[in-house]
């Protein structure tokens, strides 16, 4: 299940917006210079489908996004659990690259074609303030950041997801971290999809 979260970026204990609600979610992320839309999901694609099964999957799609937005590469970045004893270290370092507060020069666009993973989008508004929204993003889910924008991305302590990137300048997606630690003060992955998990559970 997508959801939105929101707090104030000065108070990380208090939530000042939650909701699983599509249009919502959308309207709210609009309003602040993000997108987010969904894609129909491919049937029969396993979940860790090698890269080349999932871009002929979503060809159709993400050649009508290329020729659109003008993206001149298209890859596939997934990680899996694989039942081996050095997945945990792997996962721990894929984890680490992206957790702290970071800018890249070329606008972040991703397709969930499987799994889940949380961005984290520290905004300041002029009507609502300084903030930071965390968008759990699920297989379907195609989420646009702007270049510049002040985030960071967390896949969880067991990472599973696969999910197709877009590139206008493929050197621009390499991280500026700014050197906060805001990122380690807002709950994590795991507590945000464990909540969305018990609102679905409770649907």
């Amino acid at each position: 299940m997508t959801a939105l979260t929101t707090w104030s970026a000065s108070d990380p204990t208090t939530t000042t917006g939650s909701t699983v609600d599509r249009p919502e979610i959308e309207s709210v992320l609009r309003a602040l210079g993000f997108r987010l839309e969904r894609w129909p999901l491919a049937p029969g694609l396993a979940p860790d489908a090698p890269a080349e099964d999932v871009l002929a999957a979503y060809r159709d799609l993400i050649e009508g996004l290329v020729s659109a937005e003008g993206f001149v590469e298209v890859d596939v970045a997934a990680l899996h659990p694989t039942g081996q004893p050095a997945f945990a270290a792997t996962a721990a370092a894929a984890r680490a690259k992206f957790l702290a507060e970071h800018t890249h020069a070329d606008d972040e666009v991703r397709f969930f074609a499987a799994g889940r993973g949380v961005f984290y989008l520290h905004t300041r508004d002029e009507a609502r303030g300084e903030e930071v929204h965390a968008v759990l993003c699920e297989a379907g889910d195609l989420l646009f950041v702007p270049a510049g924008t002040t985030h960071w991305f967390d896949m969880g302590t067991e990472p599973s997801f696969t999910a197709v990137r877009f590139f206008r300048d493929p050197e621009g997606w390499v991280g500026d971290f700014t050197g906060s630690d805001l990122a380690t003060q807002f709950p994590d992955f795991d507590a945000l999809a464990a909540q969305a998990d018990a609102v679905t559970a409770g649907a």
